[in-house]
C-alpha cells in the first residue's frame, strides 16, 4: 500500500531534516602540508625556507615539508602547483621568475596574475657578483673593463634563465655596451661548483658566497641591495661604481588557484608569526637577507604591479626564451 504524507508532516520532516548536524570537516591543517622550494639543497632560499617552514610547522601543529624542484629558473614548483588542488596543502615559494618566464615565452604554460593564490611575501636576498680568489679582477670595474675590451671573452653563471640574477646582468651588459655569456644552472650549488671548478668566469647569485669569500677562497666585487653590506662593508654597491640598479628579488608563499579564504588565513597567520621565529631570523642574518612583509592584500597587488614592470624591462631588453 502507498501512503502519502500530510502537508503537515511534510514540512516537519523537510524542518527535521535542515536542522540536522553537518558533518563536521576538519580544522585546516589535519595532515602534512608540501611546501615546493624549486631551488636545490643547501642553497641560501632551501636553508631560509626550511627554518621559516620549521617554525610555521610548531604554529599549524602539522609538519610543512619541503620538496625541491630545482631547474627551469625556478618555476618547477609553480608548474606542479597548476594542476594540485587548491585545498591548502600544496604550497611553494614563488621566486619572481614566475612572473617573468612566461613574459618571455611565445607559448606561456600559465598567466602569472591569475593562475596562482598569493598569500604573504616573505624577504629578500642579498645578491652580489662573485670570482675565485685567483681571477684577475680585484673591482668590478676592472670586470667591465675587461668584458670591453673583450667582447665574448667572460661567461657567467647565474640559478637560470628569467631569474633576477639573469636579468640584472644583461641590464648591466646593455647599460655598458658588453658582450658576455650567460650559463643558466640548476641552483646555487651547481652554480658555485662550475665557478670553482674554472667552468664559468663569474657567479652571480645571493649570498650562500659568503662563507667562501670569508674564508678567502672567493671575491666578492659588488653587491645589489640599497646599502653595502653589513658582513661585507668593503664591497661596494652597483650604485657606487656608477650603475643605478638595485635588485633584492623578494618573494613569497603561493598556492594553487582557488584556495579558500579561511585557509588562506590560516597559512598567512602561521607564516607571519614564523618571520619573527629567532631561528628563522638568525638565517636571515646569517645571509644579509632583508625582511619585506606584505599581507595576502598588499601581495597581491605587488604581483600584478611587478608583472607589468617585467613585461616592459622584457620588451626593452628583448630577451626571449629559446
Amino acid at each position: 500500500m502507498i501512503r502519502f504524507i500530510g502537508r503537515r508532516a511534510a514540512l516537519a520532516l523537510g524542518a527535521a531534516t535542515l536542522a540536522a548536524p553537518a558533518i563536521a570537516q576538519p580544522a585546516f591543517p589535519a595532515r602534512p602540508i608540501r611546501m615546493y622550494v624549486p631551488w636545490g639543497a643547501g642553497g641560501t632560499t632551501d636553508v631560509q625556507m626550511r627554518a621559516l617552514c620549521d617554525a610555521a610547522s610548531r604554529r599549524m601543529g602539522q609538519p610543512v615539508i619541503i620538496d625541491n624542484k630545482s631547474g627551469a629558473g625556478g618555476i618547477l614548483g609553480a608548474q606542479a602547483m597548476l594542476t594540485d588542488k587548491p585545498d591548502g596543502y600544496t604550497l611553494g615559494q614563488m621566486p619572481v621568475s614566475v612572473f617573468r618566464t612566461p613574459l618571455m615565452s611565445s607559448r606561456p604554460m600559465y598567466d602569472p596574475v591569475t593562475d596562482f593564490t598569493y598569500i604573504i611575501h616573505l624577504c629578500g636576498y642579498l645578491f652580489g657578483v662573485v670570482v675565485r680568489a685567483d681571477a684577475p679582477w680585484k673591482t668590478f670595474q676592472e670586470l667591465l673593463d675587461d668584458a670591453k675590451r673583450d667582447p665574448g671573452k667572460i661567461n657567467y653563471g647565474t640559478p637560470g634563465i628569467g631569474t633576477s640574477l639573469h636579468l640584472t646582468m644583461e641590464r648591466i651588459a646593455a647599460e655598458r655596451g658588453l658582450d658576455w655569456t650567460h650559463v643558466p644552472f640548476r641552483g646555487f650549488a651547481e652554480n658555485m661548483n662550475a665557478l670553482l671548478g674554472g667552468t664559468t668566469d663569474v657567479l652571480a647569485d645571493s649570498s650562500g658566497w659568503s662563507q667562501l669569500v670569508e674564508d678567502g677562497k672567493c671575491r666578492l666585487l659588488v653587491t645589489w641591495g640599497e646599502q653595502r653590506a653589513k658582513r661585507f662593508p668593503d664591497a661596494p654597491t652597483l650604485r657606487e661604481v656608477g650603475i643605478d640598479i638595485v635588485s633584492a628579488s623578494p618573494y613569497g608563499i603561493g598556492g594553487p588557484k582557488g584556495m579558500d579564504p579561511g585557509v588562506v588565513k590560516v597559512v598567512h597567520d602561521a607564516f607571519k608569526a614564523a618571520l619573527d621565529d629567532p631561528a628563522h631570523l638568525a638565517v636571515l642574518d646569517r645571509f644579509d637577507m632583508p625582511l619585506m612583509y606584505k599581507n595576502t592584500a598588499d601581495y597581491q597587488a605587488f604581483v600584478r604591479q611587478q608583472v607589468e614592470e617585467d613585461r616592459a624591462m622584457i620588451q626593452r631588453l628583448g630577451l626571449k626564451l629559446n
